[in-house]
């Protein structure tokens, strides 16, 4: 278990344009060639919009790109014709593919905080795909064959448990609320990198929202 701090996470974005980024990964021009990925995960970026504010059109590619929003609503626009606005309970993925631009805003009242996911695909290239799964069930794990890897989101109460998937990696990320995984204490931001370990659990000490990858070794 590797535990990363919320601390510690690289401060990016552009402040005076309403716009705060926090990255768990190398990002940009945070360069560190230890950090650069874990498992197919290349990127965790908690981005914090105030409204208004927002990502003007830019371009990916081979990425595959999972966003969940934690509060407020995310308007998205891509170059293959897509536009949604995405809610908390909702997961958005855009996979690159090839190539794809895309606007990330919040055209909402209220300051919007998101968390993005970047994986890394099995395989370069091909069209760009986009989907939208409204209210995600904690029951049902998000499936994202084409980075070998499975999303897990676990919403706890006071003293419930969420089992760590035994898988070869898995990557926590705390949302929100505190919980106890493997004897460490962990709070908002917090993430905890996992390889070789089988009967882990979580438990939270109040309301508390984790998100979970299961990853098969990379």
């Amino acid at each position: 278990m590797d535990v990363r701090r919320s601390g510690d996470r690289y401060p990016g974005g552009e402040p005076d344009a309403g716009i705060e980024s926090f990255h768990a990964f190398s990002f940009g021009p945070h360069y560190d060639p230890d950090n650069l990925r874990f498992g197919s995960i290349l990127a965790c970026n908690e981005e914090r919009l105030a409204p208004g504010a927002g990502f003007d059109e830019h371009p990916h590619s081979h990425t595959e790109i999972v966003t969940w929003v934690v509060s407020g609503r995310l308007t998205h626009r891509d170059s293959t014709g897509h536009e949604s606005v995405v809610a908390p309970g909702d997961v958005q993925r855009l996979s690159a593919g090839g190539g794809v631009r895309h606007v990330e805003r919040n055209d909402g009242p209220d300051p919007l905080v998101f968390v993005q996911m970047w994986l890394a695909p099995l395989e370069p290239g091909g069209d760009p795909v986009y989907e939208v799964v409204h209210g995600i069930a904690d029951s049902t794990p998000y499936d994202v064959p084409e980075a070998g890897s499975l999303l897990h989101v676990r919403r706890l109460g006071p003293g419930e448990r969420a089992a760590v998937p035994d898988a070869a990696q898995v990557y926590v990320h705390v949302v929100h609320g505190e919980v106890v995984l493997g004897g460490e204490e962990l709070g908002p931001g917090d993430s905890v990198r996992i390889a070789g370990e089988s009967g882990l659990e979580a438990v939270a000490s109040g309301p508390a929202e984790l998100l979970l990858w299961e990853m098969a070794a990379r």
